[in-house]
């Protein structure tokens, strides 16, 4: 495992979630909260693919992780679970290969297409990945959430 890709996805992941948690209205106070959320899910989701997991695999297992820890977390901590999971999941959205199937869809509608085929099937390829790997993030953070919801609010 390559550490110094390992802290740059870390730092990375949770400065994102923070930033996003600004957008969002977060609390001042709860931003490092949100931060640890993105910077947990996107380590462990680098050390899953450094083991030659797939994207999607190690996406659930990403999310996973990190709604089972948000769903341990103390109620006192002054932001929703709910956020916490989307903020840290955010950082792990493959927007990289939504912009290549957007590309090639596009690329597909103009007036004289090269390589049509290929075209065709690299932009499926692609929306499939996203497809696949937004449901895995949903998954992986669906389980902890029904499994272990606190069940004293009502």
């Amino acid at each position: 495992m390559d550490l110094p890709l390992l802290l740059h996805h870390t730092v990375c992941g949770g400065l994102a979630a923070a930033g996003l948690g600004v957008l969002f209205n977060v609390g001042f106070r709860a931003l490092s909260w949100c931060a640890a959320s993105g910077a947990l899910m996107l380590a462990v989701r680098t050390v899953a693919l450094g083991f030659g997991w797939s994207m999607e695999a190690a996406s659930f297992v990403a999310a996973l992780a990190g709604g089972v820890v948000v769903q341990l977390l103390p109620s006192p901590i002054g932001v929703s679970r709910n956020a916490l999971h989307i903020l840290g999941c955010i950082p792990m959205l493959p927007g990289g290969f939504a912009a290549k199937a957007i590309l090639g869809l596009f690329a597909i509608t103009a007036q004289h297409p090269v390589a049509t085929n290929e075209t065709i099937i690299t932009a499926v390829d692609n929306t499939l990945r996203v497809m696949f790997t937004v449901g895995a993030l949903g998954i992986g953070l669906a389980i902890p959430t029904l499994v272990l919801r606190v069940r004293g609010m009502k």
